[in-house]
């Protein structure tokens, strides 16, 4: 192997290991969640936020991120997107140190605007390392570790952070002020160490990618005459956009409260639940293959709507069954889940032309809803049961499946490649 080919091969590594870092901060928002609801004496309502935190990033920061990268480069980009990943991540130790809930909603929140940098960069990077027509499989390669990483971060998460005591609130009571205080204590600073070598890597990574020469994208920078405007005529468009601000706050949703509902409905301790959370996460991935693979038999939004409807299906089952056939139907959504972001991101875009570009922009900045929905559906928790609210994320499916009948029409849409 020629040393340029070498340069390219591990320029693709680096890319790549981007789309596991990204995976593995998000993923760990289900283990955060119990776990500062514990240390921090959170309601569900209020646990909740640590999505919000993350997610209203992406909306906030896409189109400013893309503006930097037009300007310095997507280098530059992924650079500060990393050395805010890594800052964000080092603020959990002081966080954790003084237990305020609005210093760990600031790191997550700074982690996530690395992140927003880093999505918006590691797509189109990775396809221009190598030749044009192995362009499609380097982007799927990267995103395989996607999703090796939201199958991880669970299992990792709760191994590390977890501590598998939960108090009820009787008990916290009961228990001595300085007892008490020791205990949510340690429970605060459980995620220092997890939270610095994640900080440490992050760091490294930017480094290296510092000192390695990649290719610069080349694009055009004309605008097309009458672009925005056309686009508000776009009707598909913008329910695409509908479509996925309501499955994105689905997908959140459901993996968010999965171990307080595991725990609450079948009385599985948090350990345990984060294992079945990882086997979930495992089948989203897996589902995403074996989607893709019926996906060139099936139409896009023909299968999207069936797996909508499906969904909203193992969603009634969740709420009105009990034990592990409950859980085990929560395992089932995250499979059905898995086309929806891609399938939606296709079809929303399908015959935008020109405006593809801004018309992609607006179906990512829909991934807000992971920024709202969690919080809605934790003050229905509160209000009745995390068993009853998940008729939050089984509503959410409903707009999906609407979406998907609108477009029943299409005989096939390849699906675009989207790390999420």
């Amino acid at each position: 192997m020629t040393a340029p080919a070498r340069n390219r091969l591990f320029a693709v590594g680096l890319i790549t290991s981007l789309f596991f870092l990204w995976g593995f901060a998000l993923n760990l928002n289900p283990i955060l969640i119990p776990h500062l609801k514990k240390a921090c004496q959170l309601t569900d309502a209020q646990s909740a936020f640590i999505d919000s935190a993350s997610y209203v990033a992406y909306f906030l920061l896409a189109l400013p991120a893309g503006r930097f990268m037009q300007r310095y480069g997507y280098k530059g980009g992924i650079i500060v997107g990393l050395l805010l990943f890594a800052v964000g991540a080092f603020l959990f130790y002081p966080a954790a140190a003084a237990r305020h809930y609005g210093f760990f909603l600031t790191a997550i929140f700074i982690i996530a605007c690395g992140l927003t940098f880093l999505e918006t960069a590691a797509n189109p990077y990775i396809t221009v390392l190598g030749a044009p027509e192995g362009a499609a499989q380097r982007l799927n390669f990267a995103q395989s570790f996607n999703g090796l990483a939201a199958t991880l971060a669970p299992l990792l998460g709760g191994y590390f952070i977890l501590s598998g005591t939960s108090l009820t609130p009787q008990q916290e009571a009961a228990m001595p002020a300085a007892e008490l205080q020791a205990y949510l204590t340690r429970e605060a600073q459980a995620v220092q160490l997890p939270y610095l070598l994640i900080g440490g890597v992050v760091l490294i990574v930017a480094v290296v990618l510092y000192f390695t020469r990649l290719p610069e994208i080349q694009e055009a920078t004309a605008a097309t005459p009458g672009a925005e405007t056309s686009l508000w005529r776009e009707q598909n468009l913008w329910w695409g956009v509908v479509a996925q601000f309501f499955y994105v706050g689905a997908q959140v949703c459901v993996s968010s409260f999965f171990i307080r509902f595991a725990g609450r409905v079948a009385g599985i301790e948090e350990k345990s639940a984060a294992l079945y959370l990882s086997g979930a996460l495992l089948g989203f991935m897996a589902g995403r293959f074996i989607g893709t693979f019926l996906l060139r038999y099936v139409a896009a939004a023909r299968l999207l709507a069936l797996y909508s409807v499906i969904n909203v299906v193992l969603a009634g089952v969740a709420m009105l069954t009990g034990g592990k056939t409950a859980v085990l139907a929560l395992v089932g959504v995250e499979f059905f889940m898995s086309i929806m972001f891609p399938t939606i991101f296709s079809l929303s875009i399908r015959g935008l032309g020109a405006n593809t570009k801004p018309g992609s922009s607006l179906v990512i900045m829909a991934i807000v809803g992971g920024a709202v929905f969690p919080v809605i559906m934790g003050q229905v928790s509160d209000l009745t049961s995390i068993q009853t609210a998940y008729v939050v994320p089984a509503l959410c499916f409903v707009v999906v499946f609407y979406f998907a009948w609108r477009n029943l029409a299409v005989r096939h849409v390849p699906l675009v490649a989207a790390a999420h």
